[in-house]
């Protein structure tokens, strides 16, 4: 090995050697601990340790005596290089978006996390809950957007099921919106609206399933929409009834409709 292999510590350490020059003298490195010994020592002066941490300083001491430190000294360097020319790149993005104009772009300790840059979205004002003054919100809006209509809360007496219905006038009718709750299972339901001339109209039915909805077993209240031509104020309440096998209706929850 030639005397002028013994001079590219110092071209090395910068990282201007092309990639065939750069192979070349790290197979002299690998045999001759003196431009090793000098690499390690100008490694401060290149700024190299800004990135290296604890552990690898005492790595870089002891590659004096072992080889294969050695070897993980050279897969360190050859990382920070990267991620100083990759943080080059990012000034120089960085640049483009605030002489652009562009916004919404957030670099967020993209060179050393390596997760993809974050896109502000649209924001929305804060979604209103319905809450029945007991501190929890309940009914369908939990979760969602604010519902519509006039708000009614009921817990059956005799039954214990619970219900929140929100009812709102239309030009169609009136359109409902309820959740219901300690409503267990399995068993087929209905909802039923009472018009104040005692007919009576089913809009809605479905199934309760084992765990039933708002139980122990199922925490998780049941939520369901409806429609009826019916007016508002042509509505005496909507019940909720379960059926049984021969189709008969019994009530499990009446909600006042006005």
């Amino acid at each position: 090995m030639s005397r002028v292999d013994h001079m590219d510590v110092a071209a090395y350490a910068l990282g201007v050697l092309d990639e065939q020059d750069m192979e070349r003298f790290e197979e002299h490195l690998a045999t001759c601990w003196a431009c090793a010994a000098e690499l390690e020592s100008m490694v401060p002066v290149v700024g190299l340790l800004s990135d290296i941490d604890a552990e690898s300083v005492t790595a870089l001491e002891q590659t004096h005596t072992n080889p294969v430190l050695l070897d993980r000294t050279l897969v360190a360097m050859r990382t920070h290089r990267r991620r100083a020319r990759f943080r080059q790149i990012l000034a120089t993005a960085a640049a483009v978006v605030v002489f652009g104009g562009i916004t919404g772009v957030v670099f967020s300790n993209l060179a050393d996390s390596g997760t993809a840059p974050q896109v502000a979205g649209p924001t929305s004002g804060p979604v209103q809950v319905p809450n029945t003054g007991s501190g929890d919100p309940v009914g369908p809006g939990v979760g969602g957007t604010e519902q519509e209509g006039r708000q009614v809360n009921v817990t059956d007496p005799t039954t214990g099921v619970t219900a929140t219905f929100f009812l709102a006038s239309k030009d169609f009718g009136t359109n409902i919106a309820f959740t219901l709750g300690r409503l267990p299972g399995p068993r087929e339901c209905r909802l039923v609206v009472v018009r104040e001339d005692a007919s009576t109209e089913v809009i809605s039915t479905w199934s309760v399933p084992q765990g039933g909805y708002g139980t122990n077993s199922n925490p998780q209240k049941l939520s369901l929409a409806a429609a009826t031509s019916s007016k508002l104020d042509a509505v005496k309440h909507f019940e909720v009834q379960e059926v049984d096998g021969k189709g008969a209706g019994k009530p499990l929850v009446t909600v006042p409709a006005n």
